[in-house]
């Protein structure tokens, strides 16, 4: 009887559940994901989503694992980093399961679900990630035991930053999707602060400009299009400099961010000017999702690494260098 780990996220906005085999293979995937009309997701709010939503898209992965033959080899779930309140939501699911079950809780970095969800679509093993989320912002490669992050925004991450805008111009939460929209439809280039420095950027600068000039009066889609079109190519910029730096031979753009085809063309112009891959994670895992998290616990199950439940803490700010990934060997 094959064995899989179940994965579960609830790290943000986003309560989603996963199943995968030992050798990797992806076979659930399952979310439910709080939006609003107006204004942006409070903590409480999306841990009350994911406690509502919860037992339904569990009691689908336990029905799927029992009615194919499958057989529990472990639970994982984000720990962190993430909102505290939707974390202890995860942890607890995942916990209850981890005892009822009597299978072993595996911990997993929500950013390296991130990572290891795009190297799986990748076409070499060892590109330059760009991390571009709703709460990250970071070029991150693999060196020695785990993944580096070699440049990262200084303030808040271009996801968020364009939440924050959309906001400003009347839509609901997730507003980026609107505002690429928005931005896809051209327009005229206006003035922003483009603030790169080395290896990271910043977006304060560029969201404040930008809140000036639709209070007064620019047309949203000239403000929409020009702040894409800064950002992206700051993104591109740092990526590139990571690249030359590094010598790897593709980069990879993984996160929810990862949607927006501006960005993608960018990236994918310089790669093709330098003679490397390029590669998107696909749609379906660029969002948070529960797939990326059993990837990860099939690999740190393979490793031998699991928790006792009673030292299972969430912790809201994990960052990518804490997380040893014994599964890559790095020449490097």
């Amino acid at each position: 009887m094959e064995r899989v780990v179940l994965g579960i996220e609830s790290t943000a906005h986003t309560y989603g559940v996963g199943i995968c085999t030992l050798d990797g293979h992806i076979l659930f995937n399952e979310k439910s994901s709080l939006t609003t009309e107006q204004g942006g997701i409070h903590p409480r709010e999306a841990a009350r989503h994911h406690a509502s939503y919860a037992p339904d898209i569990l009691h689908k992965a336990r029905k799927f694992i029992a009615d194919s033959g499958y057989e529990f080899a472990g639970v994982s779930v984000a720990l962190g980093p993430g909102l505290g309140p939707c974390l202890r939501v995860g942890a607890v699911s995942a916990r209850a399961l981890s005892l009822s079950e009597s299978i072993p809780l595996i911990p997993v970095n929500h950013s390296i679900g991130h990572l290891e969800i795009a190297r799986k679509f990748s076409k070499t093993p060892d590109p330059v990630f760009l991390f571009v989320s709703g709460g990250n912002t970071a070029v991150v490669m693999h060196s020695g035991d785990r993944y580096r992050v070699l440049g990262e925004t200084h303030d808040m991450a271009i996801g968020n930053m364009l939440d924050v805008l959309a906001r400003e111009m009347g839509f609901g939460f997730p507003g980026s999707p609107r505002l690429l929209g928005l931005a896809e439809r051209g327009g005229r280039m206006l003035d922003l602060p483009y603030s790169v420095n080395g290896q990271d950027v910043s977006f304060t600068g560029m969201l404040t400009a930008a809140k000036r000039l639709l209070r007064q009066g620019a047309d949203p889609v000239d403000v929409a299009y020009s702040v894409t079109e800064t950002a992206f190519s700051m993104l591109t910029e740092v990526v590139e400099r990571a690249v030359a730096l590094s010598g790897r031979k593709e980069v990879s753009l993984t996160g929810g961010v990862a949607r927006a085809s501006n960005l993608a063309d960018k990236l994918e112009n310089m790669c093709n000017e330098r003679g490397i891959e390029f590669t998107v994670v696909p749609a379906e895992y660029a969002g948070d999702n529960g797939a990326m998290i059993s990837l990860v616990g099939s690999l740190l199950f393979s490793c031998g690494r699991s928790v006792k439940v009673e030292s299972s803490l969430v912790k809201p700010r994990w960052r990518i260098e804490d997380v040893e990934v014994p599964w890559i060997k790095s020449s490097v």
